[in-house]
């Protein structure tokens, strides 16, 4: 059953209950959305998702422990990567595209490496490897913005995944009234639990470690990697060191944008992953 972008449905997988929201043109590999750090399905933009929707079946859903889905937050990426690899397959799901944003991207990789045959092709978006630069930590400027305080709450996620320039902070303001279109069964907030057990994860993740970057090799899917050119939550140069040591992959820098390029540049995103989807 294919459901509206309106709903949030639950499976059960696991012993856990996965809310999730399933649209688009059916038909084809279904694409798999992973949400960035501390987000909801309802951080999507919908000029993202419905501009993908409109040429391939899209899921969203909430992973264990995130907003309407019950569960824990494992502390690792893998159990993250465990969990959505069994939502997926509750699903009846033989093979997907995935799409991993920030922490999602994180949790993509480590589902790809687990789980190959589940996975056709891979989109990482503003992300980076195990350890990777500066993921060993929060960064100083990630810290400093989820510390600020800000008049109004989504204020935090201009500053999150826009630039300081003006054209990037123009762009912020404009999602910023996308982000609320949906005003009826939106996605609660995620609980104080979530922030502590995705930053164990990411700091798990991004910990030294001898040839750090030699897993990635075993990624051989299709892969595309985008951020904007000055990410200053996951730096942009994990970036390139995704794409320079996944042997299938390619990457696009938008020009004047940070972490959230995705939503600064909405239709030249799914313009993008669209003809990478579509090859």
């Amino acid at each position: 059953m294919i459901h509206a972008h309106q709903t949030a449905p639950f499976v059960d997988a696991a012993g856990i209950r996965f809310a999730y929201r399933r649209f688009g043109k059916s038909g084809g590999v279904p694409l798999v959305l992973f949400m960035h750090f501390t987000g909801t399905m309802d951080h999507w933009d919908p000029l993202v998702t419905d501009g993908l929707a409109a040429t391939r079946e899209v899921i969203l859903f909430n992973n264990a422990g995130i907003s309407s889905s019950s569960g824990e937050v494992p502390t690792t990426i893998e159990g993250m990567a465990a969990d959505a690899a069994a939502f997926i397959k509750d699903l009846g799901l033989k093979q997907v595209d995935l799409l991993g944003f920030s922490i999602g991207g994180t949790v993509t990789q480590a589902l790809t490496l687990a789980e190959p045959e589940l996975v056709r092709r891979l989109v990482l978006v503003g992300t980076g490897p195990r350890s990777g630069e500066g993921m060993a930590t929060l960064t100083p400027e990630t810290q400093r913005i989820f510390a600020a305080s800000y008049a109004e709450p989504d204020l935090l996620w201009q500053h999150v995944h826009f630039d300081a320039s003006e054209t990037s902070q123009a762009a912020g303001a404009a999602f910023l009234k996308r982000f609320r279109l949906r005003h009826e069964n939106r996605d609660p907030e995620v609980n104080e639990k979530v922030a502590p057990a995705q930053i164990e994860a990411l700091s798990r993740w991004g910990a030294s470690r001898e040839k750090p970057y030699q897993y990635l090799n075993a990624i051989q899917q299709p892969t595309l990697v985008i951020n904007g050119d000055h990410d200053v939550i996951i730096y942009t140069i994990n970036s390139y060191i995704l794409q320079q040591n996944i042997p299938n992959a390619q990457l696009i820098i938008y020009p004047d944008a940070g972490h959230g390029a995705l939503y600064q540049y909405p239709e030249r995103f799914v313009r993008h992953v669209s003809m990478f989807l579509s090859e």
